[in-house]
């Protein structure tokens, strides 16, 4: 009879990290400019069953910061651990975007209601439960969470990016 969703959300934030943890894994690799760089580093997940759910790129005069998500974070660290890449891991906030004509202007909203500054956004190349999302960086992503999810945000997890609910692909 009571709200599910938000209700308790305090608690849902102090469990252990795990695939329903409410924050997705951004891993930050750097690469030289050179022609084929990130081919190589997207052909490490090849036959894992570990897909690439998100991607960012920055270029600079020297190199690139690729930022990205994996449906599967402990796999795809131990991945790119394996390959002597330099990496950055940081937690970002998943969300479904809102059915309606301007779904990021609620969230946007949302966040600037609370004082909260987005640092960097991408979309998902997947769709969890068939809705747009967007991965984005915060400054605080705990209070940000908090305060999407009580203002009835769906939050996308590492689970919802596996194609595989079960598990192994």
């Amino acid at each position: 009879m009571g709200n599910s969703e938000g209700s308790d959300s305090g608690t849902a934030f102090e469990t252990a990290r795990g695939r329903n943890y409410p924050a997705l894994r951004q891993f930050t690799v750097f690469l030289e400019n050179r022609v084929g760089q990130l081919l190589e580093v997207v052909k490490r997940f090849e036959g894992t069953g570990i897909r690439i759910c998100a991607l960012s790129i920055n270029d600079a005069a020297e190199c690139a910061f690729v930022r990205f998500l994996v449906s599967d974070a402990d796999r795809g660290r131990e991945i790119l651990e394996r390959s002597g890449l330099a990496i950055i891991e940081t937690d970002l906030v998943g969300i479904e975007l809102p059915e309606g004509p301007q779904p990021l202007l609620r969230v946007c909203t949302a966040l600037l209601q609370a004082e909260l500054n987005i640092v960097q956004a991408y979309p998902l190349f997947v769709r969890p439960h068939g809705k747009p999302a967007v991965a984005i960086m915060v400054e605080n992503i705990d209070f940000a969470m908090k305060t999407l999810q009580e203002k009835g945000f769906q939050m996308i997890t590492e689970g919802d990016l596996s194609d595989d609910p079960i598990g192994d692909s």
